[in-house]
């Protein structure tokens, strides 16, 4: 949509009065409606029946004995029914107004009743009805219950004005029939010309009550209750029946010449069948909302009804309750009525009047005298009339008091709200602006009054809000009352915008805006928002922002370049080597500086339009969006010197406090390929730094396939690893550990090996990285240590007992899954004698804390533990090792034992440790001694112990008890002095041939072959 301008205003085509132009709400198709087709077919017998009555009385039943059989006590069946009905209607559960309809069961069964004594009289004893008689009695009973039944049913008034004002609008229209009636009729029935009192009484009986009950009819219509309103209206229109054939019967007209059978029958029969049908009338369409626990609430809308045309009444079939008043307040004291409903009922005072007059002019037309009744009734409907105006005036000067302060309210309140209140004329000129505007938008009222309301709107927003208002207003009222709107408003003069939120209602033909500045909440999410996707200390994109970024690169392309400039779609992965120890080592406050330093740069490395980023930690990562270059290697060649400068930018020194902090950079490169997601391009860039760093750190490295396949096979082999360790896969061989001057084992070295369940034998090298890698390091080791411990003591009670030694980490000894107490309860429950336990202190980590080891070392020696330092001479730190840890044994590494012969450099090396040893007193031990000319090096260096192939491979236990039982391994002897061989300087050579405590050929300390299980 086109973005209009300033000059078109905001409701410019829009029709001020929308007609509805949704379709008309219809039920649901398929099954029709159960209740309301039963109600119809009800409704249809009840009006065949009643025609079918009318016409026989009309014809006259055939015969007179018929006529008067159907004119009595067919009245009374039909009174009788009605009886039954409101009755039975009366005792079902959760009914509405009870106590009427079980009065207007008492009326029908009086009615029921005098029909039954009249036909008594007429049919069975065949003799004309006395006057007075029992029936006039149950007659005159007919109409009190009924009017009492009608006040239940009408809404009753809250106030005391109010009941006085329902008195007297009774007494008014009471008065004027009885007026009118008392002149045309009842003045001449008054006369005692009858032939007892009690006669005349009678005949001024029935139209009295038949008066006060059709006052009562027409005073409680225009207030009748709002439930179930198609059984009130049924109801008061079968008394308002029954009561004009009351009025026909006792009129002379028709009372001298009536007899059982007439027409006249059929409106009491019809009356008493409606009064029947009355409370079942909307009892199937309603009863659920009415009689049950659900209330249905609608929408109110000024001039409209729910679901029909302004000013319409609701079918009486329609299948929506009528809403009770609301109770209390002014809305009890002035129940909302139809226009129509509430017109009649202001004139029924000034009607009651005129009535009155028409009585007492036609006794002066008629040249009569006023009687004195005529005059004391319209004397009383006047003063009635005076009555209920004065009621009226105090309610209307009290309703304008109320009015004026509900105004002055309303007005302090549109006044003192901060929100700005605008009222927009059809063509978007604004006719009211409320005081606030000055605080909000930095204008005043009367300036905004009469200005277009788009010429405040910002115009990247003003399309939207056009939109939006013309959707608006096209809807319907009752399906969307309001809306919201959200746009820019024009602040002050400078120019300004303000974030403004706006509640729109309708307001003839118009619109009325509730605005309220939302700048500081705009802000602020604006700000989470950002805080959200950004890392709090370098400001660079968090992971779920670059993750996204790539995603978009990897999708976002036209489908014209998208291949090649796909493929040439990089990210860098970077991780700062040494980060770490600069925490440790000077701080955190000083590592989160060189964070934000290395950010900097790594931001000002890449191009505008690539994206830079910390993943978490010292991780950086790099997107490096793709071009159309077709040369892929130009392309690869270029990353990666764009990877290289970053690297060699990365590890330039970092000034921090006046210090120079040096870190590397490891960056791992993967290109983006066709099917790749983000979450696998940045996996693959992650192993490509973590082949970086394992390459020797501070290099780049382009990610492989290859790479890939060996985090598989890593996982798989970790995967097996765990599952070997239940399955019982692994086996603990032994080493033995000789003595050089004599050859005697003076103690094994626990060595385990895992033949897997397809028959591949891994050696430690193979299956101990997996290890230390995985979750099952600590249980691995706890069997190793658990086994040879058992092992040994096993050897120990046949009579073979020699020291074994098992290899465990220094990180691995302060761990909390392996406590003090543990290694010496093993050694109690396994009675293994002090000294025949043997600690290969291995792999000594500097970040290790020395004092916690030495206290942790110190206390398994005073368990008879011995401790050796495994790799001397191989690594850093060994020194302070030997001068803080207490240590029995040096394992020189073997690295130093592998070049002893050849290299003089390492014979003095090597030699001079050996010599520390000694000078120590410490026992030494040469790892990995595989040559005879080797043992025979070592000894005249003064190195004790060996171990190696040059004795033995590690065996199994029943060989390694076999070897036990002899006791020692044959050592060569040969010179002493070393010679060079061939000639070439620095290189020693023997002339001793190798010889084998097994007599076997020379192998590989890592092919030692496990006998099956």
């Amino acid at each position: 949509m086109s973005t209009p301008t300033t000059s078109t205003t905001l409701l410019d085509g829009v029709d001020p009065a929308p007609r509805d132009r949704s379709p008309a709400k219809t039920p649901p198709t398929g099954r029709p409606s159960f209740g309301a087709g039963l109600n119809l077919v009800h409704q249809l017998v009840l009006a065949l029946v009643c025609a079918g009555y009318a016409v026989g009385s009309a014809l006259g039943w055939g015969s007179d004995e018929l006529a008067l059989i159907m004119g009595d006590f067919g009245l009374t069946a039909a009174a009788g029914t009605a009886a039954v009905s409101c009755f039975l209607y009366a005792r079902t559960r959760r009914v509405r107004f009870r106590p009427a309809w079980l009065l207007f069961a008492l009326s029908s069964a009086m009615a029921a009743l005098g029909n039954l004594v009249w036909g008594w009289y007429e049919v069975v004893l065949g003799r004309p009805v006395p006057s007075p008689s029992y029936a006039d009695l149950f007659f005159l009973c007919f109409a009190p219950p009924a009017i009492v039944g009608l006040l239940v049913l009408a809404a009753r008034p809250v106030t005391k004005a109010g009941w006085v004002c329902l008195v007297l609008d009774a007494w008014l229209i009471a008065g004027s029939l009885l007026t009118l009636s008392w002149s045309l009729a009842l003045a001449q029935a008054a006369k005692f010309d009858g032939p007892s009192v009690a006669h005349a009484a009678l005949s001024l009986a029935y139209p009295l009550l038949d008066i006060a009950l059709v006052s009562m009819v027409l005073v409680l219509h225009f207030r009748r209750a709002y439930v179930n309103r198609t059984a009130v209206n049924t109801a008061v229109g079968a008394l308002a029946l029954t009561v004009m054939c009351d009025a026909l019967f006792t009129s002379p007209l028709m009372h001298n010449d009536y007899h059982s059978g007439q027409l006249l029958d059929a409106g009491w029969f019809a009356g008493s069948l409606l009064l029947a049908y009355a409370p079942w009338a909307a009892s199937r369409q309603q009863g659920a909302a009415d009689e049950g626990h659900t209330r249905v609430v609608h929408e109110h809308v000024p001039g409209h009804r729910p679901g029909g045309h302004p000013h319409a009444a609701p079918h009486p079939s329609a299948q929506t309750p009528p809403q009770a008043p609301p109770q209390g307040g002014d809305h009890g004291r002035y129940p909302a009525t139809r226009p129509i409903t509430g017109s009649l009922a202001a004139l029924t005072p000034y009607l009651a009047a005129a009535v009155c007059t028409l009585g007492i002019l036609y006794n002066v037309l008629n040249g009569r005298s006023v009687d004195r009744v005529v005059l004391l009734t319209g004397g009383a409907v006047v003063l009635a009339l005076v009555v209920r105006q004065g009621i009226m005036l105090l309610d209307n000067i009290t309703l304008t008091q109320e009015l004026a302060q509900k105004e002055n309210h309303f007005r302090s309140l549109v006044q003192g709200s901060s929100d700005v209140i605008m009222i927009a004329a059809p063509s978007g000129i604004l006719r009211y602006v409320s005081p606030a505007a000055a605080g909000v938008y930095g204008r005043p009222a009367e300036a905004l009054v009469g200005t277009e309301l788009a010429d405040l709107i910002h115009p990247e927003d003003l399309g939207c809000v056009v939109h939006e208002v013309r959707r608006f207003l096209a809807a319907s009222p009752q399906d969307e009352p309001t809306t919201r709107i959200e746009c820019r408003f024009r602040s002050g003069d400078g120019g300004g915008w303000l974030n403004v939120e706006s509640t729109v209602n309708r307001h003839h033909g118009g619109l009325i805006f509730n605005s309220r500045d939302v700048t500081e909440r705009v802000r602020l999410q604006a700000q989470l928002q950002h805080n959200a996707e950004h890392d709090p200390l370098t400001d660079l994109p968090n992971r779920a922002l670059f993750t996204r970024r790539v995603q978009q690169a990897l999708s976002g392309r036209r489908s014209s370049d998208r291949g090649t400039a796909l493929r040439n779609t990089a990210v860098l992965f970077i991780d700062l080597d040494g980060f770490k120890a600069v925490n440790d080592t000077i701080g955190h406050q000083a590592g989160d500086a060189l964070l934000v330093q290395a950010a900097r740069r790594l931001q000002d490395a890449v191009r505008k339009g690539d994206t830079a980023s910390r993943l978490g930690g010292d991780e950086f990562a790099a997107l490096i969006v793709g071009d159309t270059t077709r040369d892929r290697a130009a392309r690869e060649r270029h990353i990666l010197e764009l990877a290289d400068r970053l690297r060699i930018t990365l590890s330039q020194p970092y000034r921090i406090d006046g210090n120079d902090v040096r870190v590397a950079a490891s960056i791992g490169v993967a290109f983006a390929e066709p099917g790749l997601g983000a979450g696998e391009i940045l996996r693959n860039a992650d192993l490509a730094m973590y082949r970086a760093k394992a390459g020797g750190k501070g290099r780049v490295e382009l990610y492989k396939p290859q790479m890939q396949q060996d985090v598989v096979r890593k996982a798989e082999l970790a995967t097996r690893l765990r599952a070997a360790l239940h399955d019982g896969e692994f086996a603990l061989l032994h080493q033995p550990v000789v003595r050089l001057d004599d050859g005697r084992i003076s103690s094994v070295a626990a060595q385990a090996r895992w033949r897997s369940s397809q028959g591949v034998l891994f050696t430690p090298a193979e299956f101990l990285r997996v290890a230390e890698d995985s979750d099952r390091t600590a249980e691995l080791g706890r069997w190793i240590l658990e086994e040879a411990v058992e092992q040994a003591a096993d050897r120990t009670a046949s009579g073979l007992t020699v020291p074994v030694a098992v290899r465990m980490s220094a990180r691995r000894l302060l761990d909390r899954s392996m406590p003090l107490g543990s290694v010496e309860a093993l050694l109690t429950r396994h009675g293994l004698p002090s000294g025949s336990l043997v600690i290969e202190l291995a792999d000594l980590d500097p970040k290790v804390p020395l004092d916690e080891l030495e206290r942790r070392l110190g206390a398994l020696r005073r368990l008879g533990v011995r401790i050796a330092l495994d790799g001397f001479g191989g690594g850093y730190g060994a020194l302070t090792a030997l001068r803080r840890l207490p240590v029995d044994v040096l394992r020189l590494d073997r690295s130093l034992v592998e070049g002893v012969v050849e290299s003089a450099r390492l014979h003095k090396i090597t030699s001079g440790l050996l010599r520390l040893a000694c000078d120590l007193g410490l026992q030494s031990v040469a790892d990995g001694v595989d040559l005879p000319e080797q043992v025979v090096a070592l000894r005249a260096m003064g190195c004790t112990h060996g171990q190696g192939m040059a004795f033995s491979a590690a065996l199994d236990e029943y060989r390694l008890r076999r070897a036990l039982a002899t006791g020692r391994y044959s050592v060569p002897h040969g010179p002493v002095e070393p010679a060079f061989a061939g000639g070439a300087p620095g290189v020693y050579t023997s002339g001793v041939t190798a010889v084998l405590g097994s007599g076997s050929g020379l192998r590989s300390h890592t092919e030692t072959p496990v006998p099956p299980t």
